[in-house]
């Protein structure tokens, strides 16, 4: 039986998605994006994950889309089974319920660098290089990653990595918002997964309405009515009446995502 291309596990309150195509640098085909696909689904509806991880198996998070999977592909079908779907997976990825964090322990380029950015944070191993090569052999980003990075750290940071083909090391894409932590190679998940810990105390709830508020203030859902739906759907939650409790009593919050 071959190996899967993509894994889901839990850890505690911790969901671990892991791309598993480390000989390709966990480049992605279209049978890599159904996987991913599959797996944020299992992600989602998995009792008791709050935060959900995002890495790459071997020396690569992500090498973007497989050049010899799309070279293949006739113009109909590169515009309906890659770039259509490939959104589809992306979109699925950015409107996930739970917080998700890229652990970036290998680099991220092209469409890695966009997978990552599909997320609400990325934390960098010191080694990593991250950037938008693909005009180099005639090509856009084509799965929103431009969209998106324009939103998460703006216009300009885009340019030089889309226009002026800039590959940044992880300290430099720090200082530019790129990314949102940079540790010691090795220590990526370890990162990670303490930060995960952390958000996972917080409200699910609340959380996931404040997830979904923000990106509605970056223009990825639609407007006001969410941002009501949301207020109103936490006002009648156990968790809101849980953490009025633990606030009056000075206690830890019993949160259950009720």
């Amino acid at each position: 039986m071959a190996e899967p291309l993509v894994t889901f596990e839990q850890d505690g309150a911790i969901g671990i998605v892991t791309l598993r195509r480390p000989e390709k640098f966990n480049a992605l085909d279209i049978p890599m994006l159904r996987a991913l696909e599959t797996a944020l689904d299992t992600a989602e509806a998995a009792e008791g994950v709050r935060v959900v991880l995002l890495r790459g198996e071997g020396k690569g998070f992500c090498a973007g889309g497989d050049v010899e999977a799309w070279a293949q592909m006739s113009a109909a079908d590169f515009q309906v089974q890659w770039v259509r779907y490939g959104h589809r997976v992306f979109d699925r990825l950015a409107r996930l319920r739970q917080p998700t964090i890229a652990v970036l322990s290998g680099h991220a380029l092209g469409g890695g660098l966009e997978l990552a950015v599909a997320c609400d944070f990325r934390v960098a191993e010191a080694q990593v290089k991250l950037g938008f090569p693909e005009t180099s052999i005639g090509v856009v980003p084509g799965w929103s990653g431009t969209q998106r990075a324009v939103r998460r750290f703006g216009a300009q940071t885009v340019r030089r990595l889309a226009l002026g083909g800039e590959i940044l090391l992880a300290p430099e894409a720090l200082a530019l918002g790129v990314v949102d932590r940079v540790v010691e190679t090795g220590n990526g998940l370890a990162e990670a997964k303490s930060w995960a810990e952390k958000i996972a105390e917080r409200g699910p709830l609340a959380t996931e309405a404040a997830k979904l508020m923000i990106a509605v203030a970056e223009g990825e859902e639609s407007a006001a009515a969410t941002e009501a739906l949301a207020s109103g759907f936490i006002a009648l939650s156990g968790d809101l009446k849980a953490g009025v409790s633990a606030f009056k009593t000075k206690q830890k919050p019993a949160f259950s995502r009720s």
